[in-house]
């Protein structure tokens, strides 16, 4: 399984996914191939949020080794699932696909809700790192 997770500029919520769900599904030894990107390039090549490193952390993953890259097109054809993080992200990415195989491929992280983006409250950081984890146990358990 090759799962894609993508928000805004992939500093925050994407990296949270792709380190939370990569950690899981290597501790359950399912041999999936996890990585994040953003429909932004405004953080091409940075590391994630020092915030979003720090609720990792705090949790017990490290994610402070991911570099931020831009969602493009070739990523349909590299990844079975990407999940995005919220309703204007899913509008961004399904406006890149050209074909209906593409666009199901792409589906909101948490079903029908978004996950709020931290970047501009620091309280929000833990409670969404939280989220994310909780989150990506039941997509394991779904897919597994």
């Amino acid at each position: 399984m090759k799962i894609l997770m993508v928000c805004l500029g992939n500093i925050c919520r994407s990296p949270l996914a792709e380190g939370i769900m990569r950690h899981l599904s290597d501790k359950g030894n399912l041999n999936w191939e996890i990585a994040s990107a953003g429909t932004g390039n405004w953080h091409i090549g940075k590391a994630p949020d020092s915030r979003s490193v720090a609720a990792a952390k705090h949790l017990g993953y490290d994610i402070s080794s991911q570099k931020a890259q831009q969602f493009n097109h070739s990523m349909f054809a590299n990844y079975d699932l990407i999940f995005v993080m919220d309703k204007n992200n899913l509008k961004d990415v399904q406006s890149l696909a050209l074909t209906d195989e593409e666009r199901k491929k792409v589906k909101l992280f948490l079903d029908n809700d978004e996950v709020t983006d931290p970047y501009w409250d620091n309280a929000l950081f833990n409670p969404v790192c939280l989220q994310v984890e909780e989150r990506c146990k039941e997509i394991i358990k779904q897919l597994s």
